[in-house]
């Protein structure tokens, strides 16, 4: 498989930097959407994981509705404790009127030099045709937000 599910190696270091900031009003992070087996801008698939250092185009979905290159903008959920987990999370997100199929998608950093934060792997290929396309994250808490460090 070409895109796997991955909290991004460099992401980890770059928090030590302090080169990420999820407060409310802090950077801008992005989500784009990829896809496996050449189904995306070029006849290239996606190759994304742990080693994925920032935004790339290769096997980026095609523009479609509202999606564009890119990808779209996240809303930040502001980083919060539990316990003793901290966590930050995303509000869910839609691209409306388009034809997409992505395998999986790309969080990164748009302040930033576009610096990867984490790559998420749909498991299959997601599919909308002239319709909504919409990635939900799950519950900003201790056991589920889609970033979290804890013990």
């Amino acid at each position: 498989m070409a895109i796997a599910q991955a909290m991004c190696t460099s992401f980890k270091k770059e928090l030590m930097l302090g080169t990420h900031n999820f407060a409310t009003n802090g950077n801008s992070f992005k989500i784009a959407l990829y896809a496996e087996g050449g189904g995306g801008k070029s006849s290239t698939t996606a190759t994304l994981g742990a080693a994925t250092t920032a935004y790339t185009t290769t096997g980026e979905v095609a523009n479609s509705g509202s999606y564009a290159a890119g990808g779209g903008a996240l809303t930040n959920i502001a980083p919060t404790t539990s316990s003793t987990t901290a966590f930050t999370d995303f509000a869910d997100i839609s691209f409306t009127t388009a034809t997409i199929t992505a395998m999986g998608a790309l969080i990164y950093n748009d302040t930033n030099s576009d610096k990867a934060v984490a790559v998420l792997d749909f498991g299959s290929n997601k599919t909308s045709t002239s319709g909504t396309f919409t990635i939900q994250f799950p519950t900003a808490d201790l056991n589920n937000a889609i970033i979290r460090i804890g013990t």
